[in-house]
């Protein structure tokens, strides 16, 4: 690079006159990175790592102030072998193409300049060596030898890019990047420089912070001090000029006197005394214009300013109407009887009408004078109070705020949705119609058996009711001698089986009513299971009834070792859930009746489970715990859907006959629908009651669901679920059933429609059970 650069130098040099030529014995001093690409010759890597060394390690110790000492060979920078290369070999170590016929000068330059480093390289060796300094007379005297025009910028300046204003990166791809004024490429300087090149330089080089590279050479250039200051001043927000003051006074040019001489002598435009024909043809187009009435003239101004009343009464077209925001002024009230001069005797106050008006306070008054008859209008005085008033209404006119609320004017009535009448979605329970008497405790549950003819209930008295629908009359008493928290008629019409759930025991009875058949064939059922050869671990233990037991109707015991809460049968009446009021992972027991085989479905617990339910259709079990109701898939074992109700206390849950909504109820008095096809979160919450839910249950035919509470009431409401999956479920509160007595702070207990009849059976804290048809 340094020999094309010295080449456009000589050969600037020789065709300029009155330059001196440059003298090729002496070649000015080199920066370390422009000695380096000189140099086409190829180093030993481990000398040239010696060196590298031992220039760090001395310019650590310069600058720490400690003393250096280093021995060792100290390589060559120049191998004399090498000037036998040709101009091709020496391209190729350069990275520099080979130039043709300007080899010779770089070869004559390349050698010069390589004496002379050659020469600087021994002296910094051998002070190096020593560990001295050069001195002041070594300085001047290696400053005499150099030529004096060896600094000479004036040819500097020549060598700079002459491509113009072209992109840069259409160079990326070459070894050069553009031209000089004798039209030689300006090739890019090799970076081959590493991370201690770099340092070194740092250390070094006093100047290293204000070089900067020229991207139009690829050279680096050392910043002047002014450049420095222009670049200071530039980040500070300054001027760049030095001696610009951005606060002089600004000193006016052109005047506002009249000046008899004019301020130039330029000689008056010819259209100053010619008229313009262009003007002459726009006049005439104009004066056209107006002829034919295209244009019409601006009409004088009446010069009377208009005036208009404030405070009168406005019209639309009026000047203030026209403001869209404008509030008219209000209005005095107009003067009535009371204050006529001679106003007739009803409106003159009495003496103790006078009295009190006295005694009143201001404004508690309901006229602010006092009603006065004259004989004519001369006798009336003048009004003492006449300033006092104009002025307050002037303080009124322009104190008082007045600004225009834009308010909605809706009826209320139109923000109650439009809900269907009750007496349209009929039919539904609407009173009472029997009584069931004959427990002596409150009646904690209730199951209606699947043909509608027989009703069973469990009470806190330790005993088994079955009841016949029709009549209110207990057909049968089975005594279990214990609280009956759960009862549960199977669904299959085939088989005749009430779970009953007392302490920690699930207890399968035999009514034995209706058809015989249907009960004969359900003890074969159960007579026809063989036990297995290898009995299997199971958490809960199936045992078969006494002959005393047999007679009493109960079947099968199955003993679980914790208190039962709640049993529930699958739609096709095989399958028995059973909720235990254990902690942990047992909480849910699934007994199957056919097998005789109980098992726990789940391994871990996700807190107090309050109610289980099978889904009607589908392969699902939904758990109600305090918080949440999770929908699990039980042959694919996993947790599909997880409900968050946003209840205190879960109470009580029911599924829809179609599988796609339920509801629940919860001791915070609310009752929660949910879509399972819509979200995780409740598609409503009816607060109807006002105090804690205990049982929910949907009709199995019609659009109708029941919530009892221990407020004593039953709120039926009408629930249609659209097949139009767009169309949202229609719910709507249709009648409140009230009739038990409120026992002990309890009130309803259960609640359960008739499976074929639009009718409603409670059961309450009252010991009773009612019929709403």
């Amino acid at each position: 690079m340094a020999a094309v650069r010295d080449a456009g130098r000589t050969a600037a040099g020789r065709s300029r006159p009155g330059k001196r030529p440059v003298e090729l014995e002496r070649e000015p001093e080199l920066q370390p990175e422009e000695a380096k690409l000189a140099r086409p010759h190829v180093q030993d890597v481990s000398s040239v790592d010696v060196a590298r060394t031992q220039r760090v390690v001395t310019s650590l110790c310069v600058r720490r102030g400690l003393p250096c000492h280093l021995t060792g060979p100290t390589p060559s920078h120049r191998d004399h072998s090498n000037f036998g290369l040709s101009d091709s070999e020496e391209s190729v170590f350069s990275g520099l193409e080979d130039s043709g016929s300007e080899s010779n000068e770089e070869d004559s330059e390349d050698g010069a300049s390589g004496d002379w480093d050659h020469r600087r390289e021994k002296t910094t060796e051998k002070q190096l060596q020593t560990g001295t300094s050069p001195t002041r007379t070594q300085v001047a005297v290696s400053t005499q030898d150099k030529d004096e025009y060896a600094e000479d910028s004036s040819d500097e300046e020549d060598i700079r890019n002459t491509v113009g204003n072209v992109p840069l990166e259409w160079y990326d791809d070459f070894p050069h990047v553009g031209y000089d004024l004798d039209g030689r490429r300006i090739y890019k300087p090799l970076r081959t420089r590493d991370e201690l090149d770099q340092f070194l330089d740092k250390m070094e080089d006093p100047d290293y912070w204000r070089t900067v590279q020229d991207l139009t050479t690829g050279r680096d250039v050392r910043l002047t001090d002014e450049q420095v200051a222009l670049v200071q001043r530039l980040q500070r927000g300054q001027f760049g000029d030095v001696g610009f003051d951005p606060y002089e006074p600004a000193v006016d040019f052109f005047s506002g006197d009249v000046m008899i001489h004019p301020v130039t002598n330029r000689p008056a435009d010819k259209r100053s005394f010619i008229p313009s024909l262009v003007e002459k043809e726009k006049v005439s187009r104009m004066v056209h214009a107006i002829k034919m009435g295209w244009i019409q003239p601006r009409r004088p101004r009446d010069p009377m300013p208009s005036y208009y009343d404030l405070w009168a009464q406005e019209d639309p077209n009026a000047i203030l109407g026209r403001h869209k925001m404008h509030v008219p002024a209000p209005k005095l009230a107009l003067p009535g009887h009371a204050e006529s001069y001679n106003p007739p005797p009803e409106y003159l106050l009495s003496e103790e009408e006078r009295l009190a008006w006295e005694q009143q306070e201001p404004c508690e008054r309901k006229l602010n004078f006092l009603p006065q008859k004259f004989s004519s209008l001369r006798a009336v005085p003048a009004y003492d109070r006449f300033i006092q008033e104009r002025f307050e209404r002037c303080l009124d006119l322009y104190l008082c705020p007045r600004q225009r609320k834009m308010r909605v004017n809706v009826d209320p009535e139109d923000l109650i949705p439009r809900l269907p009448r009750p007496r349209d979605l009929q039919p539904f329970p609407t009173c009472q119609a029997l009584v069931y008497k004959g427990h002596s405790d409150l009646v904690r549950c209730l199951s209606i058996s699947p043909g509608g003819q027989w009703l069973a209930s469990g009470s806190d008295d330790g005993s088994v009711r079955l009841w016949e629908v029709a009549t209110a009359r207990c057909v049968r008493t089975v005594p279990v001698g214990a609280v009956v928290r759960s009862t549960a008629w199977n669904p299959n019409p085939a088989v005749s089986l009430v779970a009953v759930a007392m302490e920690d025991t699930v207890l399968l009875l035999n009514p034995a009513l209706g058809d015989r058949l249907v009960a004969s064939s359900t003890d074969q059922l159960l007579s026809a299971y063989s036990p297995p050869e290898e009995p299997t671990l199971q958490p809960a233990q199936w045992l078969e009834a006494s002959e005393e037991e047999h007679q009493d109707g109960l079947r099968l015991r199955i003993c679980h070792g914790k208190p039962v809460t709640q049993v529930a049968w699958h739609g096709r009446g095989d399958y028995l859930a059973v909720v235990l009021a254990t902690p942990g992972h047992t909480q849910v027991l699934i007994h199957q009746l056919s097998r005789r085989r109980s098992q726990s479905p789940f391994r871990r617990s996700h807190g107090q489970v309050q109610c289980v339910a099978f889904h009607p259709s589908r392969p699902f079990l939904l758990v109600a715990s305090q918080r949440s109701v999770r929908l699990y898939h039980l042959l694919r074992q996993e947790l599909t859907k997880k409900l968050t109700p946003n209840c205190k206390w879960v109470s009580s849950l029911a599924v829809h006959p179609a599988g796609d909504n339920l509801i629940c109820g919860s001791y915070d008095s609310k009752l929660v629908w949910f879509d399972l096809d819509l979200s995780t979160r409740p598609y409503k919450v009816l607060r109807h009651h006002k105090k804690a839910l205990r049982a929910v249950a949907f009709h199995p035919r019609y659009p109708l669901f029941a919530s009892g509470s221990d407020d004593g009431s039953v709120i039926v409401c009408h629930g249609m679920v659209y097949n139009d999956l767009l169309q949202n479920p229609l719910l709507v509160p249709v009648k409140v059933l009230k009739g038990h007595v409120l026992t002990r702070g309890l009130g309803v207990l259960d609640v359960a429609f008739h499976p074929t009849q639009p009718w409603l059976f409670s059961s309450g804290a009252d010991g009773t059970i009612r019929l709403f048809t």
